[in-house]
């Protein structure tokens, strides 16, 4: 089953420009843009600044899989080894986010 994408604008430092992603990445990334009590561009424009050589869609896919990883139970299923783990450790924070890595 293909997820289908939803291509929206949004302003980052300014500037305007447009991020495609699918629905539930949408979702998430708004619920810890809720949580956080910050806007939706201030927290694409902290993954934004902090992004490695890599597309703002795919830093905000890894950015939101991290977030919600760190929110359960830890478990042995993923290593500490796993290209997974390795991704997630270089996904980028929201301003003024502290980190554990």
């Amino acid at each position: 089953m293909e997820a289908e994408l939803v291509k929206r604008s949004i302003v980052i430092a300014g500037r305007k420009t447009s991020v495609s992603l699918e629905h539930d990445f949408w979702n998430g990334l708004k619920t810890i843009a809720r949580d956080r009590k910050i806007t939706l561009s201030d927290l694409v424009g902290g993954i934004d600044a902090r992004r490695p050589n890599t597309n703002l869609s795919s830093a905000i896919r890894i950015f939101v899989l991290q977030h919600f990883r760190s929110q359960l139970p830890q478990t042995s299923a993923v290593g500490t080894g796993t290209a997974l783990t390795q991704i997630a450790r270089r996904a980028p924070v929201a301003a003024g986010e502290q980190t554990s890595w």
